[in-house]
């Protein structure tokens, strides 16, 4: 089993729907779907816990045709780091609070060579070679680019997991 856990900052917006496109990518795939791979999301902060998937992140699944399900954001808690293999950020500053709660550094090698090496946190963009971060639509309204910024990212992720576990 693989487990994934992806965060942002409220668990809102765009870790959720990194999760609920995650989950329809692995669903889909052949591979994928025959493996044990366990998928959720967090937030780095208290504000939004309990609240559901933000109503223009639900419209933008809807859209894309994802499934959701209801949604309670949740706060990352030290266990999470055990419970999970990968952490996934969604920005810098997602990677910065991650790191500072789980006392793991940050090294520039690729996604393949960290993940060797024991690194579990890991930011989105990465997965495809990029260092730019997942706009947050909180701030923008843009829930398109924040949509296509996942889907990619989940892309890359997908084909990471074919490489990496299967």
């Amino acid at each position: 089993m693989i487990s994934i856990l992806f965060v942002c900052h409220g668990n809102i917006c765009r870790s959720p729907m990194a999760e609920f496109i995650m989950k329809k990518m692995i669903a889909d795939d052949p591979q994928l779907s025959r493996m044990d791979i366990r998928i959720a999301s967090a937030a780095t902060s208290y504000e939004e816990t309990g609240n559901d998937l933000y109503p223009y992140a639900k419209a933008k699944l809807r859209e894309k045709g994802i499934p959701f399900e209801r949604h309670r954001a949740r706060t990352l808690i030290a266990k999470d780091y055990e419970t999970y293999d990968l952490l996934i950020g969604m920005d810098d500053a997602n990677i910065r609070n991650m790191c500072r709660m789980y006392g793991e550094s940050r090294s520039n090698a690729g996604v393949h060579a960290k993940y060797r090496n024991g690194q579990k946190i890991f930011c989105l963009p990465e997965f495809h070679g990029s260092h730019a971060n997942v706009a947050d639509p909180w701030y923008t309204d843009d829930f398109e680019t924040a949509y296509r910024d996942i889907e990619k990212g989940c892309e890359a992720l997908k084909e990471f997991l074919k490489k990496t576990i299967v």
